[in-house]
């Protein structure tokens, strides 16, 4: 005896199916909404910060070469500094010939133009964006005025200058 199942259980488990399978392999791309890490990927590579708005799909620890095509490392900075001034734009190798408005070993210059200590310095990959409307609601895209106004600013590579030519806009939480 051969028992027919009807076309619509049939359909609907193709859908399932075909559905799960493509789900299994997603992750969310940098930025995106979440509740936790699973919903950012299943792998484990990726982390919900939940302590954002709506949650963001991020990597942590990045450097300026790791993150993905859709992203940018930033270093935020915890804690309020007001240590000695120093001048974002300098190459940290001008600093040998001139100590003046330079930081030192430990420290790292942040684009408010205070020294702040490097153990202070956390890295995540942002979402880049070119204009607000590229980033989700209650999100911004930090340009190097709201940079040095609300935190964060991008790593790159050695010898290349934190300015409005190198640095890329990334969506952050809308600052006060």
């Amino acid at each position: 005896m051969v028992t027919r199942v009807p076309r619509f259980v049939a359909l609907l488990l193709l859908i399932t199916g075909a559905g799960a399978a493509a789900l299994a392999g997603c992750s969310k791309e940098i930025g995106d909404g979440c509740t936790f890490s699973t919903d950012c990927s299943p792998n484990g590579d990726r982390i919900c910060d939940s302590s954002s708005i709506g949650g963001y799909c991020t990597i942590a620890g990045c450097d300026y070469s790791t993150c993905p095509g859709e992203a940018a490392c930033v270093q935020f900075f915890t804690g309020n500094f007001s240590n000695e001034k120093c001048e974002p734009t300098k190459p940290p190798d001008a600093c040998a010939a001139d100590a003046t408005q330079c930081c030192s070993l430990d420290e790292l210059c942040a684009l408010n133009g205070h020294c702040v200590p490097r153990s202070s310095e956390h890295r995540f990959c942002m979402r880049t964006c070119n204009s607000d409307s590229d980033c989700r609601a209650e999100y911004e895209c930090r340009d190097i005025a709201k940079m040095i106004a609300h935190g964060g600013q991008p790593v790159l590579a050695p010898g290349v200058p934190v300015d409005e030519a190198h640095a890329p806009k990334f969506c952050a939480a809308r600052g006060p």
